[in-house]
C-alpha cells in the first residue's frame, strides 16, 4: 500500500488572508461615517461630565461596580431595578430581529464591533503597506527590511488602538480622569491593568488577524439569521438573469457582468456574491459599489448588484416592476417586531418615571413569630431596609395602616427624633428594626393573623416639597383565640 492510500488527505486549510480593495461609493461613505461616530461614541462618552449634587459621581455614564449603581445622564439604576437592564437587552434582541427581518446583516456590516474594528485596522494596514496589490506582494515576498518595517510600524499602530480600546472601557466603570491619572502614574489596581491588557490583547487579535473568521466562526448570529429572513427580506443580491453570461466587454450575446472579479476583490468576507446567497456574507454593500463604479465604466446601468428581495428576483424575471420597498419594510413579521420593541420601551420609560426615589423592604423576623410581653401586650419584629435615592440625607417617617390599632416603635429612636422616625444618608440604605405590639385582649391581639401595611414617607424639602411615600404589604402574627 502506497503512502498516498496509507493517510488521508487532511481535512485542514490554512486560512488564505484576505486583503481587501479600496472602493469608494454610498455605502463606502456611509460605513466610515457610522465607523466615525460609533468610536466617537465609545471613546468620548466616559470623559463627559453630568452634575449631580455634591454626593454623587459627576461622570454622565458610569458603571459603579463599588457602590452597585448604575448612572446614564439624569437617570440612575440601582441593583434591584435591574428589570432596566433586562428590558433593554431584550429591546436590543428585538432590534436586531427586526432589522434583520427588514434588511438582513445590516447590524453585522455597518455597526457591530468587530466590522468597525476591523474596518479601522484595514484602514491602517492600508496607509502602512499600500492597496490590495502592494499588500498582496509584501504578504508574499520573504522577510526582508521593508516587509519588517512596514509589519513593525503596523502592529505597532495596531497595538495603540487595541490599547485605547481597552482603557477606553475600563473608563466607564470608574471616575475617567482618576483612572487616567493612576494609569499614567503605575498606581492603578491590578484589576484595570489586567482587564485592559485582555481588552488590548482581544481587539488587536480579533481585529487586526482573526477578522472574518470571528464573523464566520465565532458569531452565532450567521447560523440564527435565517430564521429571521423570508421571501421579503432585503439583502444583497446579485442579478444573474442580468449579468449571465459572463463574458468581456463588448462580446455579444453575454451579460452585463465582464468578471472583472472588483467585487470579490472589495469584499472583507472573501466571497463571491455571484455565486448566491452565503452564511459569510454581511451585506456591507462595499460589492455593490464596485460593481456600479464598473457598470459606470462600461455604460451599462447601476444595479447589477443590489439590495433586493427574492420577490424582487422573481418579479424582475417574469418582466414585472419592482415592488416597493415600503411593502418590503411594513409587513405582519416587521410590524410585529416593531410593536414588541414598542411596547417594552414604553413599558420602561412608564417605569422610569413612575419609580420612587425611596424604597423599602420588609422581613418579618420569625424565630418567633411573636412576642408576649409582662402585661400580656404581644409584639412582632420586622427588619427594615430603607433605601434613600436622594443625593442628600433625609428623615423619614414610618407608619403603619391596619383595621385593627397596633402601636410601633423604631428600636434605638431617641425621644427627641419622635419613635417612628429615622435618617437614611445620601444614596445609601438604612436597616431599621421595627416593633409592631397590640394591647392585651384586642383583636389583633387574638387573633392569628392580621393584614397590615407599612408605610414609609420621605421628609420634603424647600426645593422638593413633594413628599415620597411607599409601602408594603405585611402581617401581623397574634395569639389566637
Amino acid at each position: 500500500m502506497s503512502s498516498s492510500e496509507a493517510s488521508p488527505p487532511s481535512l485542514y486549510a490554512a486560512r488564505e488572508p484576505i486583503f481587501p480593495r479600496r472602493v469608494k461609493g454610498a455605502f463606502r461613505t456611509a460605513k466610515w461615517w457610522i465607523m466615525a461616530i460609533t468610536l466617537g461614541i465609545y471613546y468620548i462618552t466616559p470623559w463627559l461630565r453630568w452634575d449631580r449634587g455634591p454626593n454623587l459621581p459627576d461622570q454622565a455614564v458610569l458603571i459603579d461596580m463599588a457602590h452597585r449603581r448604575f448612572f446614564f445622564f439624569m437617570i440612575e439604576i440601582w441593583p434591584h431595578e435591574f428589570y432596566f437592564v433586562a428590558g433593554l437587552l431584550i429591546m436590543a434582541g428585538l432590534g436586531l430581529f427586526l432589522f434583520t427581518s427588514a434588511a438582513g446583516r445590516v447590524w453585522c456590516g455597518y455597526a457591530c464591533p468587530q466590522t468597525v474594528w476591523t474596518d479601522l485596522f484595514i484602514l491602517v494596514e492600508r496607509w502602512i503597506e499600500g492597496d490590495r496589490n502592494a499588500r498582496i506582494r509584501l504578504h508574499r515576498q520573504g522577510w526582508n527590511g521593508e516587509k519588517i518595517r512596514k509589519r513593525a510600524v503596523k502592529w505597532v499602530a495596531w497595538f495603540l488602538i487595541a490599547l485605547a480600546t481597552g482603557g477606553a472601557w475600563i473608563f466607564y466603570f470608574t471616575d475617567a480622569p482618576t483612572l487616567a491619572r493612576d494609569l499614567l502614574t503605575f498606581s492603578a489596581h491590578p484589576v484595570a491593568w489586567i482587564t485592559m491588557l485582555i481588552l488590548t490583547a482581544t481587539t488587536f487579535t480579533f481585529g487586526g488577524f482573526a477578522r472574518e473568521q470571528i464573523c464566520i466562526y465565532a458569531c452565532p448570529w450567521p447560523r440564527i439569521q435565517a430564521a429571521m429572513m423570508d421571501e421579503d427580506t432585503i439583502t444583497v443580491a446579485y442579478r444573474d438573469w442580468r449579468g449571465e453570461p459572463r463574458g468581456k466587454k463588448g462580446d455579444t450575446g453575454n451579460g452585463d457582468c465582464i468578471d472583472c472579479m472588483a467585487c470579490v476583490n472589495v469584499c472583507p468576507m472573501g466571497i463571491d456574491i455571484r455565486n448566491g446567497q452565503q452564511l459569510a456574507c454581511i451585506t456591507c454593500g462595499l460589492c455593490i459599489d464596485a460593481c456600479n463604479d464598473m457598470m459606470d465604466k462600461i455604460g451599462k446601468p447601476r444595479g447589477l448588484i443590489d439590495y433586493i428581495a427574492l420577490t424582487d428576483e422573481a418579479h424582475e424575471r417574469a418582466g414585472k416592476p419592482k415592488i416597493s420597498i415600503w411593502k418590503h419594510v411594513f409587513r405582519l413579521r416587521t410590524i410585529l417586531y416593531t410593536v414588541l420593541w414598542s411596547g417594552v420601551g414604553a413599558a420602561l420609560v412608564v417605569a422610569l418615571f413612575l419609580r420612587s426615589d425611596i424604597d423599602l423592604n420588609v422581613t418579618p423576623v420569625r424565630n418567633p413569630t411573636y412576642v408576649m410581653l409582662s402585661d400580656g401586650t404581644i409584639r412582632n419584629t420586622y427588619d427594615l431596609r430603607v433605601r434613600n435615592k436622594h443625593g442628600e440625607a433625609r428623615w423619614f417617617t414610618l407608619s403603619v395602616v391596619s383595621e385593627v390599632p397596633l402601636g410601633l416603635a423604631v428600636e434605638g429612636a431617641e425621644e427627641a427624633w419622635g419613635l417612628n422616625r429615622v435618617e437614611v444618608a445620601a444614596n445609601e440604605t438604612a436597616q431599621v428594626r421595627l416593633y409592631l405590639s397590640a394591647a392585651p385582649d384586642s383583636a389583633a391581639a387574638l387573633a392569628d393573623r392580621s393584614e397590615v401595611q407599612i408605610w414609609v414617607e420621605g421628609q420634603g424639602t424647600s426645593d422638593a416639597p413633594t413628599r415620597d411615600r411607599v409601602f408594603r404589604n405585611t402581617v401581623f402574627n397574634g395569639a389566637g383565640e
